[in-house]
């Protein structure tokens, strides 16, 4: 059986309270990396994002068709003037004037389409402008918010990894302190169990909460105080003193 002076066990529990600590923030950092926040936050951005995507598009598209709109009246429009200009010469013949009459009537109402159809292509334009911006809007909105999280996330993961990284160098320097043997047997408990050291209080093990079984309490107090005994629920050492008796 391991022995350790009973007040070499009892400072057991200080180290133990530095692990339970540690396990404590690291559960805090889980919690945190885990933010039930933070899917729904991403889910809904991309969403918006790919929503945005689709409206973009549509508003290429309706750009491409207000510009070819636009192109053809224009085209229209100068051949409109060119005719007018040869017609108002007044030279040539009276049938290729008649003829030309007649043309510049058909690009006359050919124009007119054409301009109705530019003026729904810019109205369609309009409202798909419209509605990109209060997407985009939304984006932004909903990208505000998400990052927000995610910047409160990582300042409290920060002030948990600069907590920890104290708790665990008190941690070091304790256990450097104890007799390496002492230490390896803990440190086994404590990775086989989560918990290294525990009091035996009223008999109660505080490894397990459990109250010990007259058989086991009755081993546990034949054993010499420098006897390392174990929980025999929680598998820790129980560290024991005549008060807690």
């Amino acid at each position: 059986m391991a022995k350790a002076a009973p007040a070499e066990q009892l400072r057991l529990l200080d180290i133990q309270v530095l692990d339970g600590k540690l396990r404590a923030l690291d559960a805090q950092a889980k919690a945190l990396k885990e933010d039930p926040r933070l899917p729904d936050l991403h889910g809904g951005v991309t969403v918006a994002k790919s929503d945005l995507v689709v409206i973009d598009t549509e508003v290429g598209d309706l750009s491409r068709k207000l510009t070819k709109a636009e192109d053809d009246v224009a085209q229209v429009t100068a051949r409109i003037a060119k005719d007018d200009a040869k017609l108002n010469s007044g030279t040539g013949l009276s049938k290729d004037l008649m003829a030309l009459q007649h043309d510049i009537e058909s690009l006359s109402r050919r124009r007119s389409d054409l301009e109705d159809v530019e003026l729904e292509a810019m109205e369609a334009l309009d409202d798909a402008k419209g509605r990109q911006a209060a997407q985009q809007a939304l984006v932004d909105q909903m990208q505000s918010v998400l990052d927000g999280v995610v910047a409160e996330v990582r300042g409290k993961l920060a002030a948990l990894r600069t907590e920890r990284d104290a708790t665990a160098a008190e941690r070091a320097e304790l256990a450097a302190s104890f007799d390496p043997a002492l230490m390896a047997i803990y440190d086994r408990m404590l990775a086989k169990y989560g918990v290294g050291a525990a009091r035996l209080f009223h008999g109660t093990s505080e490894g397990s909460g459990m109250q010990l079984s007259p058989g086991d309490l009755a081993e546990i107090k034949g054993a010499a105080p420098d006897d390392v005994v174990f929980c025999p629920d929680s598998g820790a050492i129980l560290v024991r003193s005549p008060e807690w008796s």
